[in-house]
């Protein structure tokens, strides 16, 4: 699209943002991490996007999801977030897979040899057969930790999984994971120290998190920066 990248090319150069448009890129979650990564990746220039949900949006993702409006929900977020990607940018090629990240699909998820995975899944057993499979395949993945119950923007790092701390998501990721080598995992997470608060859970068992809308959006936007960054060889 005439003058998109115009202000991109000023940073990085013709050649980063050729390296940017060849870049083809999995993102797992268009959810609040999600669908801020996705935000970043798709105005960078990211030339192939396939994006991964099988999730569709409610009222309660109005206060923090981006792709979450009055008009968007009942329907797809692969769906929305795909037609959100092609009104930015109307050259970008978006793929959407509206199923859930499991052992049993992940294989297909990952197919075509990927550049960068995004990983902004909440679930923590999907998250782990996510994280396994590209680990295995050497896939360069930034994958974002717990962003709910966070209040400080300022307590929050990138570090491979093995150097996070504080942060209980992260906890239970590399625990599953002991077996597998991570090197390849650049994880954004929070080291604020959480308030235990009483579990909740929907009318499905899965457990609700109170979040701002903020948090996430910095915790989205670090993961397309970092892997931007990683593209661009920064």
């Amino acid at each position: 699209m005439n003058g998109m990248a115009d202000r991109t090319k000023l940073l990085i150069g013709e050649d980063g943002i050729a390296r940017l448009r060849d870049t083809f890129a999995v993102v797992c979650g268009a959810g609040a991490v999600g669908g801020y990564a996705l935000e970043g990746l798709v105005r960078a220039g990211v030339g192939r996007i396939r994006i991964v949900d099988a999730d569709v949006f409610n009222e309660s993702n109005l206060n923090r999801q981006i792709l979450a409006t009055t008009e968007t929900i009942g329907r797809r977020k692969a769906e929305v977030a795909a037609e959100r990607a092609h009104s930015i940018n109307p050259d970008i090629r978006i793929e959407i897979m509206c199923q859930m990240v499991s052992a049993d699909t992940v294989g297909d998820i990952l197919s075509g040899d990927p550049d960068i995975v995004v990983d902004a899944i909440d679930t923590v057993e999907h998250k782990c057969a996510l994280l396994r499979e590209a680990a295995g395949r050497g896939l360069r993945t930034f994958s974002s930790m717990g962003a709910a119950l966070h209040f400080e923007t300022e307590s929050i790092h990138v570090a491979t999984l093995k150097k996070t701390k504080v942060c209980p998501l992260a906890a239970a990721v590399r625990s599953r994971l002991r077996d597998v080598d991570t090197s390849c995992i650049t994880c954004v997470y929070s080291e604020e120290k959480l308030e235990i608060r009483p579990d909740q859970r929907d009318e499905h068992g899965k457990s609700i998190l109170g979040s701002l809308p903020t948090v996430p959006a910095v915790f989205g936007m670090i993961l397309a920066n970092e892997a931007i960054r990683y593209l661009l060889g920064l």
